[in-house]
Formats: structure tokens, sequence, C-alpha cells
């Protein structure tokens, strides 16, 4: 029988076969695309032609269009929708995929090729996009290693090898700790609880194969199960869970893990002449050196830290107003801030979320792309990769723009947190191709499914990504998308976060999910005008966790990660009730791969800029002025990594924003 991904894809859109694919079908047809993969290469690599853009770097652009797309089903699927055999096939491929990124980047003759271009490019006559992909080009091919030879040459490539097997293992032994752990709730120990949570407990139950509700440690289940229980007891055994994720002691341990990552990255970066793994991976971003890095985080940590133990004096006061004994410890925060939201700001969770219903705020995201953007969207029929799987097809002026699929709900198989991806991205060369894009969530499953404020806000933030890849409008898949600096790919998504908090997206699409009546204007007040409620908490959480990621890579790598990690909250004088937003033993941004190694400070050196972004709008005709929003798709959605970060972003704006914008959208300049 002919594999079904080897064969034409004849499904509307051109979508992969998903109904006709079966897991053993995945290890055949990676074997036939990365030998069809070197052929291709080879062939490039062996001209006796005199080296051209078209015949060595276009060439190269189609060179693994097979594998490709594989892998673009494949990796989805298996973050997605991880089977038994599924992961397997993970483990295997880890050292196969980056031994053939090793044999291209390490192909001298292929290098040269490059390199002679680079040498004559004044002389080619290349266009802007051209030359911008043979600098990205060289410029991979360098840091990848095609300079280096000999014992030197071998090491990386073993080096890099081993990294991709135990990015793979780190993964899968974080899901494996959240797929094994649950806790079983008596019908007593749902007095407190809100319905909706309730509801997400039973459903949890059941997919867990429990007879009675149940709490995971899925995010949207039990961080809301933290903010309501007024039970210290189960809030604690939960709270413990979930950060002892990956250092349990058991087979799916991920501390030793991270040591060797650690100190394997250290070695690639000084094989490459590198002082530090941080000085190798940052030097293409936008922030350049670790000293820049530092410098944003410890401008916010220092204001935020400041309120954020304020809070926690206010905290403490409420807990031993209850009976309890002090101090107050970091599974009391959210239940005793909850509490103090709803005094402070008259604002219930339970009582907002019938508002913000999963279908609401879908109609809420689309319709506010359709107004920016005039992308209009039309629900599709799978079958896709999963039944909880939704489709649309995204057209502007009757023109097919993508495909979009949506993937919501949390499940055992499935990782946790949100992303963005494609399975196939936006290119011109060799065809039109449109793509195909992915957003995975972790929602709470209901019927139907409520969000709270933040899961909105989590939506919002994934279709940003989403409206990256849709608009992207380029001719090489090298620079297509979200393929831009690490610290200015998150600017499209946190910036699309702002629309949620404009009155008029939530006074046309926030209403009740029973009644269809509008959010009361009140509970909109309070809503917006809690938006800066609790933000020392979250900023110390996400900035403690950038610091020790830093810390990691900008000297030697540390014996001991726990102590390292120890060592700097310690240093910067971490509240006790706060935790990292990520732990070394379950920080998959950092571990998981190489993307936000060293890189976790993204999100806020693109904060930096979506407040800056988001003014643009509000100095102009308001935040669907037609004007800015021909300029953001113009210089950042559709140019992809066209140009560099501060090129593109200073086109849109004029120039490049300071920290004070941040400070203030976040409430802290008053601290500051």
């Amino acid at each position: 029988m002919t594999n079904p991904l080897l064969a034409p894809w004849t499904a509307p859109f051109g979508l992969p076969p998903f109904a006709d694919i079966r897991d053993e079908d995945f290890g055949p047809a990676f074997d036939a695309v990365l030998a069809e993969a070197r052929g291709n290469i080879a062939a490039i690599a062996g001209s006796a032609d005199v080296p051209t853009f078209a015949n060595t770097i276009a060439a190269l652009e189609l060179a693994e269009a097979g594998l490709d797309r594989v892998s673009g089903v494949f990796y989805n699927l298996a973050g997605a929708d991880s089977t038994e055999a599924r992961e397997g096939l993970m483990r295997e491929l880890a050292p196969k995929m980056s031994a053939f990124a090793s044999e291209v980047t390490n192909n001298k003759a292929l290098f040269a090729r490059i390199d002679d271009l680079w040498a004559r490019r004044d002389a080619l006559g290349l266009g802007a996009e051209e030359m911008r992909v043979l600098t990205l080009y060289r410029r991979m091919f360098v840091r990848s290693g095609a300079e280096l030879t000999g014992e030197a040459a071998e090491r990386l490539t073993a080096v890099k090898s081993r990294l991709a097997v135990l990015g793979t293992a780190f993964g899968q032994n974080l899901l494996a700790d959240e797929r094994e752990w649950f806790m079983v709730l008596a019908e007593e120990d749902l007095a407190g609880l809100p319905d909706f949570v309730v509801a997400a407990a039973r459903a949890a139950g059941v997919e867990r194969g429990q007879n009675g509700p149940v709490v995971t440690l899925n995010r949207s289940l039990i961080v809301p199960f933290l903010q309501f229980s007024p039970r210290r007891a189960l809030r604690r055994q939960a709270y413990e869970a979930w950060v002892a994720r990956g250092a349990n002691g058991n087979a799916a341990d991920n501390r030793g893990i991270a040591a060797e990552i650690l100190a394997l990255r250290e070695e690639r970066a000084k094989l490459l002449g590198y002082a530090s793994f941080a000085d190798f991976k940052l030097e293409p971003e936008m922030a350049k050196t670790p000293e820049a890095v530092r410098g944003l985080l410890m401008r916010v940590w220092e204001p935020a830290k400041r309120k954020a133990l304020a809070d926690a004096a206010v905290l403490e006061a409420m807990l031993v107003a209850d009976g309890e004994a002090g101090p107050l410890e970091a599974w009391d925060w959210r239940y005793y801030s909850e509490r103090r939201r709803k005094a402070e700001h008259d604002l219930d969770e339970a009582a907002l979320k019938p508002y913000l219903s999963l279908d609401a705020m879908l109609g809420a995201q689309f319709d506010c792309a359709n107004r920016l953007f005039g992308l209009e969207f039309r629900e599709i029929d799978g079958p896709f990769y999963h039944p909880d799987v939704r489709g649309w097809e995204v057209t502007r002026a009757g023109k097919h723009v993508a495909v979009f699929l949506g993937d919501y709900f949390a499940r055992s198989s499935k990782r946790s947190g949100a992303w963005c991806s494609a399975m196939r991205s936006q290119k011109k060369l060799g065809g039109d191709v449109r793509p195909i894009v992915v957003n995975v969530c972790n929602f709470a499953k209901g019927d139907p499914a409520l969000l709270s404020y933040d899961d909105a806000r989590t939506l919002f933030h994934e279709f940003g990504h989403a409206l990256h890849q849709m608009l992207s409008d380029v001719t090489f898949g090298f620079i297509s998308g979200t393929s831009v600096a690490r610290d200015f790919v998150e600017l499209p998504s946190q910036l699309y976060e702002h629309w949620l908090e404009v009155p008029e997206v939530l006074e046309k699409h926030a209403r009740h999910w029973q009644t269809g009546a509008a959010m009361p204007a009140d509970m909109m007040k309070r809503l917006l005008a809690a938006g800066t409620y609790d933000q020392g908490f979250a900023t110390v959480e996400f900035v403690s966790s950038a610091l020790v990621d830093l810390a990691f890579h900008e000297g030697a790598a540390p014996a001991d990660p726990m102590a390292k990690q120890a060592e700097v909250l310690e240093g910067l004088g971490m509240p006790r009730a706060i935790r990292m937003r990520h732990a070394t033993p379950h920080f998959a941004h950092v571990f998981s791969g190489d993307g936000y190694s060293s890189g976790y400070y993204s999100y806020m050196w693109s904060e930096v800029m979506d407040a800056d972004a988001f003014a643009a709008f509000e100095e102009a005709g308001g935040p669907f002025d037609p004007g800015v929003a021909a300029l953001l798709e113009k210089h950042i959605l559709s140019a992809g990594g066209s140009e560099e970060a501060e090129v593109l972003y200073t086109r849109f704006r004029g120039k490049m924003p300071g920290v004070e914008a941040l400070l203030k959208g976040r409430g802290l300049l008053d601290a500051a």
C-alpha cells in the first residue's frame, strides 16, 4: 500500500490526509524523505556549475520539501496528541535529525559554494530579500560549525546529537509526570469551588478513568483550584505536585538531564569560539549580549519585587485573620489574592467566566482580525488529527490566505502550555504556498468551555502568532512568518492581547453563554481596572525564571543546576511566597529544545515593543486605525525575517521604545 504521507495530498487546501495516517507510516516516510533530501543536497554540493544564488541558495530552499512536509505533520502530532509509538519515534528521530543537520552544515563543498557567493555578493545583483537570505544561510552554517575541521568538527556534531536526545527526553519526562499525577477529590473537597472548577474536575476525572472529580497538573484546572479551594492542605498537596514535575526521583527526573544539557551547551559555544553559551545564543538576537538582557531584567525586577513584597504583607494578614498559621506560602498566594481581588475590585472570576465562553472569544479574535486586516474565517469540516480540533479557511477579498486549526482542550496526550506552529509555512519559491497554522492550548473542557480572563488572553496571544504566520508574504520559507529573532517573535502575539482589553470588543463579544446578555458595564469597568492587579507577583514569577536561565548560560555550566537556581534566587531576595514560573526540572522553554535557552527574557524584551506598538494605534484613530494596521502588516506581520528586527520595528514606529511603556503597562511605574 502507498504510504499516505508520501502520496499526493488531495484533501481540500492540501491538508494532510489525517484519517489515513497511521503511526507506523511515519518511520518509513522519514527514511524516504531524508534520503531524498540527502540526494538533493549532494547534487547541489557536487555541481560543477559556477555557484549562483539560484543553483545554491534557492536550490537549498527546495531541497528538503518532502522532509518539511512530513516533519510538519509528525512534530505537531507528537506535541499535541502523543502516543507511545510517536514518543518512541521522537527518541529515534532526535539523533537522526541532528545527524542530518550536521551533515548539511559540515558539507565543505556546499559551504564553499555559499562562501563563494558571499565573497561575490556585491556583484551578484541580488534583491534585498535574496541578500538577506544569503546572509542568514551563511550565518547559520558558520554558527553550526561549518568552519571547524578535524576533531573539533566531529566533537561538535556529537554534542549537538546528544543535546537533541536530551531535549527530547526532558520533554517526554515532563509529559510523563503531568500525565501520571492526579489528586482525587471527595465530594466534601468541592466546597467553596465555583461550578466551572467542579465541572472541569469532574471532566478530568472521566478523562483519567476515575469515578469522581480529580485535580490534574493542567494549568487551566490546577490554577483555579489554587485560587478557590479553602482547604489549605489540599492546596499544598496540589501545588507541591505541580512544582515537583521533573524532580520526583523517578525515571522521569530531569535534574541530571538539565546538568548535562548545560555542560554540553557550554562546550558547544567554546568549540565555536564564544566565551559562553549566552554570548553565542544572543549574538543574532535584538539584545545581542547577556549584559543587555540583565540590564532590562534588573530594571524591572526591583520595582516588581517591591510591589510583590507589599502585596505579600496584605495577603499574609488575611491568612492570619483566617486563623491560619503564617507565614504566607506559595500555595496560599493565589487563594488570598483572588479573595483580595474580589474585595478590592468586586471582581469574581466565577461570575466573569460565563461571559468568556470559548466560542465567544473565538468570535472576538476573528472579528478583530477582520477589522484590522480584512481577514474572514469560514469553519470547515475535518477530519483533523483529533476530534477536538476545529478548522477554518482564512480568506481576504475572496482569496484564500491560510488554513487555521484550533486545538483548545487539555488531554493527557498533550504537552502542557500553549503554542502556535505551522504544519506548512508560507513561501512563493516553487509556487504560491499558503500556510496551515495551528494554535494549541490546554483549556479545561466543558459544555460550554468557559475561559478565565487569563485563558482568553492566552487565546489572543497564540492567535497573534498565527497572524504572523498567516499574513507572511515573502518568497523564501527560510524567513517566513515567525522565522525572526527570538526576542522579536513575541511582539505580534503580545501585541494582539491588547485588543482583548478594548471595551468595544468586550461589549460586542463578551456575552453570557446562556442569555446572550452583554457583560454588565460595571463588571467590564472593574475587569479593565484590575488589569494591573497582582502584577508584582506575575512579574517576579517571570523575571526570576529569566534571570536563572541567563545565569545558567552566561558563565561556566553549573554542576548542580538546582544549587545554582537557589543561589540566584537568594541573591535576588526572592519573596518566599513566590516561586519561579518555571523551575529548572520543568523549564521546558529552556531544556526541551534550544529555542528559548538564554532567551526566556524574550517575552519581556518584546513587551517593551508591544506596549509601544499599541500606543501607535491609540495615538492615531483608535485601536482599529486602518493606517496603523496597514503599517503593522507591511513592516512586521508580512515581513517575516526579511530584515533585522530593529529595522522592521523602526520602519513601523519610527524609533525603538524605552522600558517605561512596559512598567506603565504592568502598573509598576510607582514602584520604580
